[in-house]
Formats: structure tokens, C-alpha cells, sequence
């Protein structure tokens, strides 16, 4: 039996509303009129001027196609893959039939050029549904699962380490509170070792981080002070499991641990239109090598939130006076993919 859930015939199109599948799409387009252009030039000066006027068909046909087909995203995520690859291309030879057919009574332009409009847009609907799908092979759900796995297994062995460190520093002292910090661990760890594969609720994540941070207060002490500002998160936002909580393990580890005096770690999340944006901040020591382990968290959750949501998602780190920030911004999804 496979360990990882596969499909067998992924869905190789792309989720047309994602914002880097709208980058990647003027990308191609821009270069394959730049490709026409060139065909049609003997040099430089008339190169500019067959891109421009290739552009200025191209151009509308692509922006209509983006939004038509933003539209229909989600209808063309649930049909099977054939029909689907039918609807994209009779949608797009209509859209340049309807607007080359508008040029054409505004500009006087022959049957030739509306001809090349058309087989341009069939040809660039062809090589844009090619890459995709090669795309969507290379990122085929047994590749992304078996990466998305990889990563949790590298989150766990550090947060196992901290957490019983913590309850250790309690067993001698204070054995009741020790225990009943072990009946927390095991509440947390049951969460943990679950299937992580798929979006989870931004609710659920800041619970687990609260448990998380309760168990290191519990070593650290008054050391450790926590400042929480969600009041306007949004409970229902879907965000990719254990997105905060190595931060926040980063950011215990190396701004208060450090130190003998007490330090402010700064969780503030909030929602702006459509997006989700959650900030971090912990002190900082300039003069300290600590931070150099932040580089694998870091790039751990770039990673994990370009496999769910591509370029709509980022996550930017900086360094102040007296603190180190992480901005982590996504966009508000609230149906899994």
C-alpha cells in the first residue's frame, strides 16, 4: 500500500484565478508576440513597430481571456480534463473572434490579419495548456505530498526536543504541574502527527501555538512575555499547518533564550481585503551569530507556502535596532483547493 495519497489523473490545469498563473500566462504571451515580431522584422527599428502592432491585438485577447477564465475557474477545476482543454481553446478562438472582428470594422484590417489572430491565439492557447500541464506533472500531488511530508518531518524532532526540555526543568520541582504538562504535550503531539498535508484553519494553528508557548513559559518563565493582537483574525482563513509555530519556536530560541532579561514576543494577525497577513516579532542582539539558524525555518515556509499558493503568497524577514520581524502575507482562502 502506498504511504502517500495519490490520484491517479491529477488535474493538470492550473487554478486560473492564482495570481502567478496570471504572471506566467502574460509572460508567454509577451514573449511569443516578441518571437512573432521578430519573424516579421529585417531590423531593429521595424521590430518595435510589428511588436506594437501585434501587441495591440494580442493585449485585449489576453486581458479578456484572464478574466473570462478567472471566472470560470472553479467550473473548470471540477469537469474532467478533456472537456475542460475544449472549453479553454473554443473560449479563446471566440474571444480573438470577437475582438479581431471589432478591429477589423473599426481599422479596415484585411482577411490576413484576422486570419494570424487566430491561429496566434490557437497557438499560444496550445503552448500555454502544454506548459501547464507539464507544470502540473512536475508538481503532481505525489511529488507535492511526498515534499510537504519532508518538511513536517523536519519541524517535529525540534519541537519534540524544546517541548520536553520544558516539561523536564518541572519534573523535581513541581511533579503535578509537570504532569500536567506531559497531558498537554500529548493533547498537542496528537495534533502534530496528524495527516498535515492540507490547508488547516488559522483558528487551529494559533490554538496550537498557544499550547506550544504555554509549555516554554513554563521553563522560561517571567523571561518569556507574550503579546497576542487577534482580535481582527480571520478564525476561518486556511493556512498550511505549523506555519507559525517554527517562528515562534525560532524566535523563543534566539531572542529570549539568550538573554537573562525578560523579552516581548509580538504575535499580531489580521486580515486586509483579501488577504491574510500574520507578523512576528522577537528582540534581536546585533552582535549575536543566533539568527543564522532562522535560514532553515525560513526557507522551509517559503517553500511550503509556494506549494499552496504560489506567488500570491510571501514571506519577508528583517532586522531592526532591537528586533527581528517575520511578514508573512497570503491570501484569505477559506475552501480547500
Amino acid at each position: 500500500m502506498a504511504s502517500i495519497n495519490q490520484k491517479r489523473y491529477p488535474n493538470l490545469l492550473p487554478d486560473f484565478r492564482n495570481l502567478g498563473v496570471m504572471l506566467r500566462v502574460i509572460v508567454v504571451v509577451t514573449g511569443m508576440t516578441m518571437a512573432a515580431a521578430a519573424v516579421q522584422s529585417s531590423n531593429w527599428a521595424t521590430l518595435v513597430d510589428h511588436w506594437f502592432a501585434i501587441s495591440a491585438l494580442a493585449q485585449p485577447v489576453l486581458i479578456v481571456s484572464l478574466i473570462v477564465l478567472a471566472l470560470a475557474a472553479a467550473w473548470l477545476q471540477r469537469v474532467e480534463y478533456p472537456l475542460a482543454l475544449a472549453v479553454i481553446v473554443l473560449l479563446e478562438l471566440l474571444i480573438a473572434s470577437a475582438i479581431v472582428s471589432f478591429t477589423h470594422s473599426l481599422f479596415d484590417s484585411d482577411a490576413a490579419d484576422v486570419l494570424r489572430a487566430m491561429v496566434f491565439t490557437g497557438l499560444a492557447t496550445a503552448v500555454l495548456l502544454g506548459y501547464f500541464n507539464l507544470r502540473s506533472r512536475a508538481l503532481s500531488p505525489a511529488i507535492t505530498e511526498a515534499r510537504l511530508q519532508a518538511l513536517q518531518a523536519r519541524i517535529r524532532p525540534h519541537f519534540l526536543f524544546n517541548s520536553i526540555n520544558a516539561v523536564l526543568s518541572l519534573v523535581r520541582s513541581e511533579p503535578r504541574r509537570a504532569e500536567t504538562a506531559l497531558e498537554d504535550m500529548a493533547d498537542l503531539f496528537r495534533v502534530l502527527m496528524a495527516d498535515n498535508r492540507d490547508l488547516a484553519p488559522l483558528g487551529d494553528e494559533i490554538e496550537l501555538c498557544r499550547q506550544y508557548l504555554g509549555l516554554e513559559q513554563l521553563r522560561l518563565g517571567e523571561r518569556l512575555q507574550l503579546e497576542w493582537h487577534v482580535d481582527k483574525m480571520p478564525r476561518d482563513a486556511l493556512v498550511p499547518p505549523l506555519v507559525l509555530q517554527p517562528l515562534l519556536e525560532n524566535a523563543v530560541y534566539h531572542g529570549i533564550e539568550p538573554s537573562i532579561e525578560p523579552g516581548v514576543v509580538s504575535i499580531n494577525i489580521y486580515s486586509v481585503r483579501n488577504e491574510v497577513h500574520m507578523v512576528l516579532r522577537n528582540p534581536y542582539r546585533k552582535h549575536g551569530s543566533h539568527h543564522s539558524g532562522n535560514k532553515m525555518a525560513l526557507a522551509n515556509i517559503r517553500e511550503r507556502l509556494h506549494l499552496h499558493f504560489d506567488a500570491e503568497a510571501s514571506l519577508k524577514a528583517s532586522v531592526g535596532d532591537a528586533h527581528y520581524e517575520v511578514h508573512i502575507t497570503l491570501p484569505y482562502v477559506t475552501e480547500r483547493p
